[in-house]
């Protein structure tokens, strides 16, 4: 099953450790099988607000994904986009194929009784 690295961007300072950051991610990833989904473009809110920008990177599953974090790797890189940028990162597992929202009403129908 996919997993996702989602970061919501919500300020940014210029800096060259941003820079730095950008060059040496991509390095970082690969071993975990890490890949760009989404890199920072402006969004198209189409309902509530969303301030600031996103990224979301896909890995092969929530292990790879975790690892990548943990990696010696990312660690020694990570402060250079801490340092500047202030939001959240999670990481979760997505949906498979043939995934169908209406069997997960069902079962959330059933939970509540």
């Amino acid at each position: 099953m996919p997993a996702y690295g989602f970061a919501h961007l919500r300020s940014r300072r210029s800096h060259p450790d941003i820079l730095d950051y950008l060059e040496r991610i991509q390095a970082t990833l690969d071993p975990f099988g890490g890949r760009f989904v989404i890199h920072g473009p402006p969004v198209d809110v189409v309902e509530g607000s969303w301030p600031g920008s996103m990224v979301l990177i896909e890995f092969p599953g929530l292990t790879e994904a975790r690892a990548w974090y943990d990696s010696p790797a990312y660690r020694a890189i990570l402060r250079l986009r801490t340092d500047h940028v202030e939001g959240d990162l999670l990481l979760i597992e997505g949906v498979g194929p043939g995934y169908d929202p209406a069997e997960r009403a069902a079962k959330l129908r059933t939970e509540a009784g």
